[in-house]
C-alpha cells in the first residue's frame, strides 16, 4: 500500500483510536475496577476488554477481508497466521500497568502490517490527550487536543558536551539494561511507560530507547510505524529492523534510534 491508499485511512484509525480510549476512561474513572491475571502473570482489566471490543468491531468494517490480531485474541494459531500477508495488530490498552497504578502513561495502539513491516500506526495516550500517526510513506504526527496538528521528526545527535537523552520504562528495569545503560557514557533518563517510549523518540524529545527485556509484537509495531515516519528505526541488538507476524510472538531486545 501506498500514501494514497494509507492517508485516507488516518482520520478513521484516530477516530476508532480516541472511542477506544474513551472506553478505557469510562473504567478508568471508576473508583474501582476489577484486575484479573492472564496466564504470563500480565495484568488484565475490564478496560482492556472494552477496548479490545471497540477496536476489533471498527477495524473489521475498515479494510474488510483483512485479519486483526490483538493480544487479546493471541490463540490465532501460527498455521493460519502464516498466510498473512496484510493484517492488523492491535493492543488495545498497551500499560495495564501504568493503568492500574492511574500514572495515566498508557495508550491505544493500532498498527497496520504488510509482509512483516508496519505501514501505519496510531498510538493514542487518552488521559494525556495526546495522538500519535504516522508511517514511513506518509510521515509521522502529533495531535494534543485543543492545538493544531504538527508533524514530527527524530531529533539529531546530542552537540559536543550534551548528555544523551535516554528512555527507561518505569515499570521495567533488568540488571541487563543498567549494564547496557553503564556503557552509554553520559546519559540521561527520561521516565515512561508503554508504547509512549517510542513515541518520545519519534518525536524528538529522547534520542535513544534501549529495551534490553521481553516485550510482544502488539507491544510495539504502532509506534515502530511512527518511528520510521519520523526518520528513526527500530532494530534488534545486531542492527535488523523488526520483523512482525512471527511463529513466535515475542520481539527480541531492540533499540529505537533517532537515525536509520
Amino acid at each position: 500500500m501506498d500514501a494514497t491508499e494509507l492517508l485516507p485511512l488516518t482520520d478513521p484509525l484516530l477516530e476508532l483510536a480516541g472511542q477506544a480510549g474513551q472506553a478505557i476512561m469510562e473504567v478508568y474513572g471508576r473508583p474501582d475496577f476489577a484486575v484479573q491475571v492472564k496466564d504470563d502473570r500480565s495484568p488484565l482489566t475490564e478496560a482492556d476488554l472494552a477496548a479490545n471490543k471497540v477496536l476489533m468491531d471498527g477495524l473489521a468494517g475498515m479494510l474488510p477481508g483483512v485479519p486483526i490480531l490483538s493480544e487479546e485474541s493471541r490463540e490465532i494459531p501460527w498455521e493460519e497466521r502464516c498466510n498473512w500477508q496484510r493484517f492488523w495488530l492491535v493492543d488495545p490498552l498497551d500499560g495495564t500497568k501504568e493503568f492500574v497504578k492511574r500514572n495515566g502513561e498508557f495508550t491505544v495502539n493500532v498498527a497496520l502490517i504488510e509482509n512483516g513491516r508496519p505501514l501505519l500506526g496510531v498510538v493514542h495516550a487518552p488521559v494525556l490527550n495526546e495522538s500519535y500517526w504516522g508511517g514511513p510513506a506518509i510521515g509521522s504526527y502529533l495531535q494534543v487536543l485543543g492545538k493544531d496538528r504538527r508533524g514530527i521528526r527524530v531529533a539529531p545527535d546530542p552537540a559536543a558536551g550534551d548528555p544523551l537523552l535516554v528512555v527507561a520504562s518505569r515499570s521495567h528495569r533488568s540488571p541487563e539494561l543498567e549494564s547496557y545503560l553503564d556503557k552509554l557514557g553520559e546519559h540521561e533518563c527520561v521516565a515512561m511507560g508503554s508504547s509512549l517510549k517510542l513515541c518520545l523518540v519519534a518525536a524528538g524529545r529522547a534520542h535513544h530507547y534501549p529495551r534490553i527485556g521481553p516485550t510482544m509484537e502488539w507491544d510495539t509495531a504502532a509506534a515502530h510505524a511512527l518511528v520510521l515516519g519520523a526518520g528513526g528505526s527500530v532494530v534488534n541488538l545486531q542492527g535488523e529492523e523488526l520483523r512482525y507476524n512471527k511463529e513466535n510472538l515475542l520481539n527480541p531486545y531492540f533499540l529505537v534510534r533517532n537515525h536509520p
